[in-house]
C-alpha cells in the first residue's frame, strides 16, 4: 500500500498538472474568461484534492480487504477512474451553477465535459504515476497509510 507521503505527492502532482492544462482549455472551450475558469478550477481542485485523498485511501483499503493487494488491473483502473469522477461530479456541479450563474442543466453539461477531460487525464496520469513511482514489492500488504 502507498504511504501518506506518496499519496500527498500523487495528489499534488495530479492537481497542479491538471490545473495547468484545464483552466486555459476550459476558458477556450466554454467561452468564459480565464480568471473565472481559473478560480473555478482552483476551487474544484481543492474539492477534488480532498476527495482524491479520501477516495483513494478508501479504494485501496477496499482492494486490500477484497483482493489482498492494491495493484490495479487495467479494468480496475478504469472502474477506479469512473467511480472517482462520478463522486466528484455530484460534489462539484452545484458550485459551478452558482459561481457562473448558469442553470443546473448547463452546469451539469459543463461538469460532464470537465469530468470527461479529467477521466481521461486521471487514467493517463495514474498509469504514468504507477510507472514512475511503482509500489515497492517489499512493502507488506498490511502496511497502514
Amino acid at each position: 500500500m502507498r504511504t501518506t507521503k506518496d499519496r500527498i505527492r500523487h495528489t499534488l502532482g495530479f492537481e497542479i498538472i491538471g490545473l495547468l492544462i484545464f483552466a486555459p482549455l476550459a476558458s477556450l472551450v466554454f467561452g468564459f474568461e480565464l480568471h473565472l475558469m481559473g478560480a473555478m478550477a482552483v476551487v474544484g481542485s481543492i474539492i477534488a484534492t480532498v476527495w482524491n485523498y479520501i477516495y483513494n485511501l478508501l479504494f485501496d483499503h477496499s482492494m486490500l480487504k477484497l483482493r489482498g493487494d492494491v495493484r490495479k488491473t487495467l479494468l480496475l483502473r478504469v472502474f477506479h477512474a469512473v467511480l472517482f469522477e462520478g463522486g466528484l461530479l455530484l460534489l462539484f456541479m452545484p458550485m459551478i451553477a452558482w459561481y457562473l450563474s448558469i442553470s443546473l442543466w448547463e452546469a451539469f453539461m459543463m461538469d460532464i465535459a470537465m469530468a470527461t477531460f479529467y477521466l481521461v487525464y486521471a487514467f493517463v496520469y495514474n498509469l504514468v504515476y504507477d510507472k514512475v513511482f511503482p509500489i515497492p514489492d517489499n512493502l507488506p500488504n498490511t502496511q497502514q497509510a
